[in-house]
């Protein structure tokens, strides 16, 4: 799965594309401590072009999530679409993350 990021001050922009499943996620993971080892406070996570996600992908989301809520920052998910917004709602992670739509 390509994942782009892009650094913005405290702020970084992941681009996620394809599919995510576990050995994803757990890059996915490591890259994003490494930047919030550094000093970034808000991560926007754009969707749009992901097709799937599974409960890893969901794991490591959740999981930056509670990070930076603990250190003041914050997730935002931008362009959910087809299953993976479908996902989002059936367990009920809408109501915890900011999800914006796709600009």
């Amino acid at each position: 799965m390509p994942v782009d990021i892009e650094k913005h001050g405290e702020r970084i922009v992941v681009q996620l594309d394809g599919q995510m499943y576990v050995p994803d996620a757990a890059m996915l993971r490591e890259r994003l401590l490494q930047y919030m080892d550094k000093g970034v406070q808000e991560v926007e996570v754009n969707m749009r072009q992901l097709d799937f996600i599974d409960s890893a992908g969901l794991g490591v989301l959740i999981g930056i999530h509670k990070r930076l809520l603990e250190r003041g920052g914050h997730v935002t998910l931008r362009g959910l679409r087809g299953s993976v917004k479908e996902l989002f709602t059936l367990t009920r992670l809408d109501k915890v993350f900011e999800i914006k739509d796709s600009d």
